[in-house]
């Protein structure tokens, strides 16, 4: 089997990148990694640079932020068609050293399941979408169980995830159209293909969402005042998800309309893939008006 290809999409808060990709490094897992840094402003790109691993197959800077769905989509452009595709956030830290080998292990076992996740680690709290467990071989995991009708809260987290080859040929990439992340990923995958999402118990994870300049593993090279300014700082500024979301909502719920009434297929297109754009439906006036928020108020 090709190794997974793993992508790392940086933006700001330099300190959890440096202590959080250290720990996926320091595995001996075995994965194709490639790396981008949406515009960062507090010296993320300069430790990208600093970085040097055999597994690490790319690393870019995009000079403008069009937002995380689009740097995404331009790493699982890269993904080889036998490749399984897994992303990690950089406020991850893994805990779990053979996380990829546990991930697998799944796959293997349940040939149905399409995404699989985990559940999201401290200082959230531990909640759970309906699921059912799943047991085979000895290998365990928990599948959503998709005849609960509240989509919004049905969903994959979008933190680390895996998901399969043929999974990926069906649906193609992220929605770039309505960039709703995870929830609309999650909706797509469960509603509208074979394929099952679940949850890897036995992969563990916390969300650290700051860290102390003292306790940063990258303090004595950082080149920011740290008095006015420090990573977390240049990140809040900048960071326009959640705004996003409110304001655009309105465009993942007209994506379910469509997707119910079969106006729209399962399969996404990319901007940056042409031919996905010539035999597939794209609403580019919504691709464009997303991309320029993110342009307008995250760089």
């Amino acid at each position: 089997m090709l190794p997974p290809l793993l992508s790392y999409v940086t933006f700001n808060r330099l300190g959890l990148t440096v202590k959080n990709l250290s720990a996926i490094l320091d595995s001996s897992e075995d994965f194709e990694m490639h790396i981008i840094d949406n515009n960062s402003t507090d010296g993320t790109w300069a430790y990208i640079q600093s970085l040097k691993d055999s597994r690490i197959m790319s690393k870019a800077r995009i000079n403008v932020n069009f937002g995380q769905i689009y740097a995404l989509n331009l790493n699982l452009l890269k993904r080889r068609p036998d490749q399984f595709f897994i992303t990690v956030d950089n406020d991850v830290f893994i805990e779990t050293k053979d996380w990829i080998s546990r991930f697998i292990k799944v796959f293997d076992a349940f040939p149905e399941v399409g995404l699989l996740g985990v559940q999201k680690g401290t200082p959230y709290p531990e909640e759970l979408p309906p699921v059912v467990p799943k047991v085979k071989d000895n290998v365990f995991y928990l599948e959503l169980d998709n005849s609960t009708p509240n989509i919004e809260k049905n969903y994959v987290p979008g933190c680390c995830m895996c998901l399969r080859p043929e999974l990926i040929q069906e649906i193609g990439y992220w929605c770039e159209e309505n960039c709703y992340g995870e929830i609309e990923l999650s909706n797509r995958v469960n509603n509208y293909t074979s394929f099952k999402t679940g949850l890897v118990p036995n992969i563990s994870i916390q969300l650290p969402q700051t860290i102390e300049c003292s306790a940063c593993q990258y303090n004595s090279k950082c080149t920011l005042n740290k008095v006015t300014d420090t990573c977390f700082t240049c990140y809040k500024k900048l960071y326009k998800n959640e705004e996003f979301k409110q304001y655009y909502k309105w465009k993942f719920d007209e994506t379910v309309i469509d997707l119910k009434s079969g106006a729209r297929p399962v399969f996404c297109a990319s901007a940056n893939d042409g031919t996905s754009l010539t035999d597939h439906i794209f609403n580019s006036e919504w691709a464009m008006e997303n991309f320029h928020y993110f342009i307008n108020n995250a760089n």
